[in-house]
């Protein structure tokens, strides 16, 4: 299984429950596209949240967090980790 970052832009003012019920929203849904969302940050000052998971696709991640209800505005492979 392949691992991607994904972006969400325009958060801005993101609380700690607000992050915490968007990652359940993707957690319930996710293994119907076989991914799995490992963590997730925000930075409620510049309103970005990332999310890194496993799955077969980026078009997977992108399917989960449409029908979750907030899409990413990003999403990059990450093909080597330390």
């Amino acid at each position: 299984m392949a691992e991607f970052m994904d972006v969400h832009h325009g958060m801005k003012g993101i609380t700690s429950e607000q992050l915490q019920e968007a990652h359940r929203a993707d957690r319930a849904i996710e293994t119907e596209e076989r991914v799995h969302f490992k963590q997730t940050w925000a930075d409620p000052r510049s309103g970005e949240v990332y999310c890194l998971s496993e799955a077969p696709s980026a078009e997977a991640v992108m399917r989960i967090h449409e029908r979750a209800g907030h899409p990413a505005d990003e999403i990059h492979p990450v093909p080597l980790t330390a």
